[in-house]
């Protein structure tokens, strides 16, 4: 597939990333510890058994790593910040070297002409509020609220954007449900009740957010697909109805409709979250923008074993399917569930097992998932879903959370040795693609 740039004027075009992914200085400057930081620590977490004590060293870097993101022409950049960096503890005092940093690289990006959009949270909880009962404790939510407001008091005038979560399904299901992510926690009945406090953090930061700078704009990001029934059998069809409605519905239906999902909440039973008075009310507000982190599709087979996906475009370096049409799919389905705000697609890309060979990283299956993707998203976007930006996963090769440094989603190689960075021929596509705005040509 070789497209062209037919994306209507404007449109936002960006990179993104996330603090604990890249900046590694994991205790440099006051910063305090996350639950990242404790879960790398623990024997057996990570498959690498590396951490996140230089990552990228983004933290030193940074100026080199804006003057790269220029480089590639894009409009905006999309990263978080680190809570424990700027509060260590998650309350009381703030580090004044942790927000500092911050200043530093907004005005960076500024003086470059990129726009900065924000993500609160990626993560990285202060492993203090951890040892207080983390997201299972319900005053975390409150403790949010307030390093929400503290970072529009700040920051708000001077980025584009501030989405309070990166993928809460994320947070609780792998966080708490599966033990694959921070804490470390397996326990249904524990997720379920964290997914409820992530969202009702959200709904309060929003609040917190809105008091604190009326013109900011807000939102949050949720990763999403679409779950397609292997066969037409009722079993197929009933799991993948569930894991709709468990999954996207779950996040979806309380900050839009105010309620979570029947279908949900019954298969939950006994698992499901308790909810307080007036939390309803407190998630459903008004967005600004909705940021969908899209990947794959989930493929439901009740069959033992598992009826396979149909070979099409292969898996990537995570084994995962490659299905580009599911974007479109997604997209305008929840443009006939939901009263939809713009919408960002604020993450999209692939690894793959990319190596320098002669001062060059070929990937060319990287190009080729991007342009499949666009194709994609450029059809939702003629039948009407309003999305106003599209952000590429990853700028750089980075720590992809337990999978350590083996994966490599990256336009841009770090060789983690040296920190040397060299542009892959997808950070070129991507660049030339995006120069092809306003009749420009490729350059």
């Amino acid at each position: 597939m070789n497209i062209t740039n037919q994306f209507p004027m404007p449109f936002t075009w960006g990179v993104a990333t996330s603090a604990f992914q890249i900046e590694g200085a994991s205790s440099t400057d006051g910063k305090g510890p996350s639950i990242w930081d404790t879960f790398c620590s623990q024997p057996g977490n990570i498959k690498d058994h590396s951490d996140g004590t230089v990552a990228c060293d983004h933290y030193h870097r940074y100026r080199e790593d804006v003057g790269l993101i220029a480089a590639l022409g894009v409009d905006a950049y999309r990263f978080s910040i680190a809570w424990p960096r700027v509060q260590p503890d998650g309350k009381g005092a703030w580090n004044e070297a942790g927000f500092d940093f911050y200043d530093r690289l907004l005005t960076e990006l500024a003086a470059r002409g990129v726009k900065a959009h924000v993500t609160l949270y990626h993560w990285d909880l202060p492993q203090a509020l951890q040892d207080d009962g983390g997201w299972l404790n319900r005053d975390t939510c409150h403790r949010f609220a307030d390093y929400a407001r503290e970072v529009a008091r700040r920051f708000g005038n001077r980025v584009e954007a501030i989405a309070t979560h990166n993928e809460p399904w994320c947070s609780a299901n792998l966080g708490y449900g599966n033990a694959q992510f921070a804490p470390g926690v397996a326990d249904p009945r524990q997720a379920i009740q964290v997914s409820h406090h992530l969202l009702l953090s959200h709904g309060l930061a929003m609040s917190a957010m809105r008091a604190q700078d009326p013109g900011a704009r807000l939102g949050i990001v949720l990763n999403q697909w679409t779950a397609d029934p292997a066969t037409d059998s009722d079993a197929d069809r009933a799991m993948a109805e569930l894991e709709y409605a468990r999954s996207v519905q779950w996040f979806m239906d309380p900050i839009f409709k105010g309620h979570y999902p029947a279908l949900a909440l019954r298969a939950h039973g006994a698992d499901a979250p308790v909810i307080q008075a007036g939390d309803m009310e407190v998630i459903c507000q008004p967005i600004d923008f909705l940021g969908c982190n899209y990947y794959f599709r989930s493929w439901c087979s009740a069959a033992t074993p598992p009826v396979p996906p149909p070979a099409r475009d292969g898996v990537t370096d995570m084994g995962w399917e490659i299905y580009p049409q599911g974007l479109r799919e997604l997209l305008l389905k929840l443009k006939g569930e939901y009263d939809l705000p713009p919408i960002y697609i604020t993450e999209n890309g692939m690894a793959s097992a990319d190596l320098v060979q002669d001062e060059r990283v070929a990937d060319a299956r990287r190009i080729a998932y991007v342009q499949a993707h666009l194709a994609a998203l450029l059809d939702a976007m003629q039948q009407g879903v309003d999305v106003q930006g599209y952000f590429l996963w990853s700028l750089l090769d980075n720590f992809e959370w337990n999978s350590g440094y083996a994966k490599r989603f990256g336009i841009i190689h770090v060789d983690y040795a040296t920190q040397r960075r060299t542009l892959k021929d997808s950070a070129i596509w991507y660049r030339n693609f995006i120069n092809q705005r306003a009749g420009r040509e490729a350059a």
